[in-house]
């Protein structure tokens, strides 16, 4: 089974949207698609895509998923309000005293966006398998849902859900199952691939092994939580990454995995950070983020 595995990052999964396209203009056709935040978007727009197509014409056309995926972030993703509105310091010191607080910015322009452009009974009848990760912030476990899930929206909500800038989302109503970002537990979901039947991966992953550290103003709020979120989830990201390289050489197997399937594994990753702010953005930088990522990956696979 091939698989498509696209990791977390923000914004930066428009720099993953231009390493996709270089991964299917080169051949690859998956047949499962994994996400986590960023990725989960982007891979939940495949399979709805190729889902489309597939009702409409019992094909998929990847070169058409691949340019509609392109214009649905050149066309919707142009400036910070597209993704949420910063709620105003007396709304948050409200919701602070009296313990409501629901993450700095509220993303309402973003689930509409996304329940929107998403049709689930198109995405439940995709040939395409998909499932997406978000973590349980009052059991600490994570989960993986598919479009068979009565909320998945939700849970691709909630896959995406930054901690603390981002609200947490309850799902169903049930104040038990509150879930967050994915990037909290793992970043690239290539165990979840391989549990599944993966044997040939292609992994798309947005941050450097080895990540340069800047100077920044550790006094700005959004400045010191971006920081601590890039530290963690590039430690989570190496992690994940180098569980999946390893897992050919293991004489004894990883933790239950039967080693007589062995997989083919191949990671696209930036060779240096990738700098947009998730605050302060325009049309060009997705655009510009697109093609970088578009070139990378492209070299790469071509040489």
């Amino acid at each position: 089974m091939k698989a498509l595995v696209l990791g977390g990052g923000s914004l930066k999964g428009s720099w993953q949207v231009g390493a996709i396209q270089a991964v299917l203009e080169t051949g690859f056709k998956p047949e499962m698609v994994y996400g986590i935040s960023a990725g989960a978007l982007n891979a939940t727009f495949i399979a709805h895509e190729a889902g489309k197509q597939y009702i409409e014409s019992q094909s998929i056309n990847w070169d058409t998923v691949n340019k509609k995926l392109i214009k649905f972030w050149l066309e919707n993703i142009n400036e910070p309000s597209d993704i949420g509105i910063l709620k105003s310091k007396l709304t948050m010191g409200y919701e602070t005293m009296l313990s409501r607080f629901d993450g700095l910015i509220d993303t309402t322009p973003l689930d509409s966006l996304m329940r929107k452009t998403i049709d689930m009974s198109v995405l439940r009848r995709s040939p395409i398998r998909l499932k997406v990760g978000a973590v349980n912030i009052n059991t600490g476990k994570m989960h993986y849902a598919d479009p068979l899930e009565q909320h998945y929206l939700d849970y691709l909500r909630a896959s995406s859900s930054l901690p603390i800038i981002m609200p947490a989302i309850q799902i169903g109503g049930d104040h038990k199952k509150v879930f967050m970002d994915g990037g909290l537990r793992e970043v690239v979901p290539l165990r979840k691939a391989v549990e599944d039947g993966a044997d040939e991966i292609y992994a798309i992953a947005t941050h450097p092994k080895h990540r340069q550290m800047d100077d920044f103003n550790y006094r700005g709020l959004f400045n010191l939580i971006e920081r601590i979120k890039d530290i963690t989830v590039n430690q989570f990201e190496n992690s994940d990454i180098e569980w999946a390289e390893n897992y050919n050489k293991s004489m004894f197997g990883v933790a239950g995995y039967n080693l007589t399937r062995k997989i083919k594994l191949t990671v696209i990753r930036p060779s240096e950070s990738l700098q947009i702010d998730l605050t302060n953005f325009n049309k060009n930088d997705i655009k510009e983020m697109i093609k970088k990522g578009f070139e990378h990956a492209y070299t790469q696979l071509m040489g």
